[in-house]
């Protein structure tokens, strides 16, 4: 590794360090960008649920309903949405904010923790069972009986909305309390 690469991976590795361990000021920003990433995956998700997974099934008296792997491989929202919104970035907030809530102190010690573990239970549920779902679904061709294929997702996402709801609401009253405490 050339001298100038390493001395730059080392200071990229100290500012990610020092954004976790150091001021208060830091800590607003880490859960600033927390709380914004959560309300955007909060929105995003319950627009998902209500515009975009409908156009995913067609229904016909003929033959009842049908899932469309099809659109929903056109549409791609995981790769081309959720992947820069929640799975990576808001996996790495959850885990950066849950750290530096545990080195907290005072009152907004216990408000983050609490959206930080909602967050990694939102995050479960995303991993565990959601995009494994997806990924299924996607690969069924022209599916009968979508209809319980689409109640199956809008399940699956319903949990993750109120743990993402929950995490974001404690958040912003972590953020009020910190912001509150820096004067």
């Amino acid at each position: 590794m050339r001298e100038g690469t390493r001395t730059q991976a080392l200071y990229v590795y100290d500012s990610m360090r020092a954004c976790c361990l150091s001021t208060s000021s830091d800590n607003t920003a880490l859960l600033w960008l927390f709380v914004v990433n959560l309300g955007v995956a909060f929105g995003a998700g319950l627009s998902s649920i209500a515009i975009v997974a409908s156009h995913w099934l067609t229904t016909s008296p003929e033959s009842g309903t049908h899932w469309r792997a099809d659109a929903a491989l056109q549409d791609d929202t995981g790769r081309r949405f959720w992947a820069f919104v929640t799975t990576l970035p808001l996996t790495l907030l959850t885990l950066a904010n849950l750290f530096a809530a545990w080195r907290s102190s005072g009152a907004v010690r216990g408000w983050w923790l609490a959206a930080g573990l909602a967050a990694l239970a939102d995050r479960a549920v995303t991993f565990g069972y959601f995009i494994p779902t997806m990924v299924w679904l996607m690969k069924a061709v022209d599916a009968a009986g979508g209809g319980r294929r689409r109640f199956t997702m809008v399940e699956s996402q319903l949990p993750a909305s109120r743990h993402r709801a929950a995490a974001w609401l404690m958040a912003l009253e972590a953020f009020a309390i910190l912001r509150q405490r820096a004067g």
